[in-house]
């Protein structure tokens, strides 16, 4: 078996590990990877942190504190008035940009000119009209976007162990975004540098301005199980990285 053929391999158990039931074609292989050399990606991570609860393997050494809370949203409570998206962005940025918020909140229809399609939210073939609120799920170990930053700019930042972006090490190649399996990276395009939830340092300006009580700040809880991938993780993780990987996931 070549090269390409066991990265083709591990791809498609990937996918079915992280509950992506698809089958891939080689062609579909080659335009997911874009090249024949994948490596291992972050979708790989997600792989091995799922087949090692399929086996019941022994805890992986933890590199990255667990965060010590993360903002969950209740569906039936929002609204759509996206103040939370405005509270984010004028609290961390100093500017009213939606679009780069840390928290996302868009209306599950998966409806459109060209008649259904795969939206981001899969609940249903057209889907059923909830307003949902996407959040980082400030993830455990090993945590994809951090893992797949060339520059190790993804940190842990007390008190609330919430992952954060180092503007300083940043170089803005947006690896994490084609890393984070739910999308919650964001980025900024003035200082060309990523960004994403960290919580507020505790008090999640969210939570504060949202008038329907619709999201909270709870106690910390993996939810990277229990919530589908929204889009499979293209990012490539340097080989030095995955070696690391390979030393505490072994199965």
């Amino acid at each position: 078996m070549n090269k390409q053929d066991k990265d083709y391999a591990l791809v498609e158990r990937a996918l079915r590990l992280v509950g992506w039931n698809c089958s891939l074609s080689r062609r579909g292989f080659l335009k997911l990877t874009g090249s024949t050399a994948l490596g291992l990606s972050a979708l790989g991570v997600l792989a091995a942190k799922s087949g090692a609860a399929t086996k019941k393997a022994a805890l992986p050494f933890i590199i990255m504190e667990q965060a010590q809370g993360l903002v969950i949203g209740d569906p039936t409570r929002c609204l759509a008035c996206r103040r939370c998206e405005l509270a984010c962005t004028e609290f961390n940025d100093g500017k009213a940009a939606p679009a780069m918020a840390r928290i996302k909140v868009r209306r599950n229809l998966n409806f459109g000119p060209q008649g259904a399609y795969a939206g981001q939210r899969g609940q249903g073939s057209w889907g059923n009209g909830l307003v949902l609120q996407d959040l980082c799920k400030q993830c455990p170990h090993p945590v994809p976007c951090a893992t797949a930053c060339p520059n190790d700019a993804i940190v842990v930042k007390p008190p609330t162990n919430a992952r954060v972006v180092d503007t300083k090490k940043c170089i803005g190649c947006k690896m994490c975004q084609r890393a984070c399996p739910w999308g919650m990276m964001s980025f900024d395009p003035d200082t060309g540098k990523a960004t994403k939830c960290f919580l507020c340092d505790g008090k999640p300006k969210c939570v504060e301005a949202c008038p329907a009580e619709a999201l909270r700040y709870v106690a910390w809880r993996d939810l990277t199980d229990k919530v589908p991938p929204r889009f499979v993780p293209t990012a490539v993780i340097p080989p030095e990285k995955a070696a690391a990987c390979n030393q505490c996931h072994k199965r």
